[in-house]
């Protein structure tokens, strides 16, 4: 078929130590606590089931790695890393715990108005939406036609899913993304279709249709 879509499967990585306390930014040294090398394991066997992966791409930082690895795994790919997947870059915040960055006056920007904050030293949320879907768009072009793994982030996928919806960046806070959770957008010439967002349970085997829906 000339115009099949690219699927995309958005993973977010495994639960941390960090998740839901701190913000890590890009800090490296972040791994998966014994419960998100579980999930992990269980998102590698909801995606075993699908006919067909092209590939496997991860960000480069430990925990998006090591959820990354056990989807190669059961897959019998090679673990391929795109930078550009990475989380949203926040610079002097990096480190910071959620109730200290609620304290802070620019908090309520970051929820209600993010397209107009850049973190300092950091990046700014446009940068982060416009670096995500652009790696995005060099898998679609790599891969024409497949289903394409990219492990990332919450606030990148969250991103990306508002991009794919034609959501307003301001809003993007409204989609949430959990630990684990795949998120699937098929990509074709006409503009993307969101299949799925923050799916936690089930059977992905009608994805492996999606490309033609």
């Amino acid at each position: 078929m000339a115009d099949a879509a690219t699927v995309v499967l958005l993973v977010r990585h495994g639960l941390t130590p960090t998740t839901g306390i701190k913000l890590p930014g890009q800090a490296p040294g972040l791994h998966l606590t014994d419960e998100g090398r579980r999930q992990a394991d269980v998102a590698a066997a909801r995606i075993k089931v699908l006919p067909r992966v092209a590939a496997v791409y991860s960000s480069h930082l430990e925990r998006a790695r090591e959820t990354a690895a056990p989807i190669a795994r059961i897959r019998g790919l090679a673990l391929r890393i795109e930078r550009d997947l990475a989380d949203l870059d926040i610079g002097s915040w990096t480190g910071l715990s959620l109730k200290q960055a609620a304290r802070r006056p620019e908090w309520e920007t970051v929820q209600r108005n993010p397209s107009g904050f850049r973190f300092p030293n950091g990046e700014s949320f446009p940068e982060m939406q416009a670096r995500i879907t652009g790696a995005l768009g060099r898998l679609v072009a790599r891969f024409p036609g497949q289903i394409v793994v990219a492990v990332s982030h919450a606030d990148p996928i969250k991103a990306a899913v508002a991009q794919a919806l034609g959501t307003p960046l301001d809003l993007f806070q409204r989609i949430m993304i959990a630990p684990t959770s795949i998120t699937a957008v098929a990509y074709r010439r006409g503009g993307p279709a969101v299949l799925t967002v923050n799916s936690l349970a089930g059977d992905l085997a009608w994805l492996g249709g999606g490309k033609k829906a």
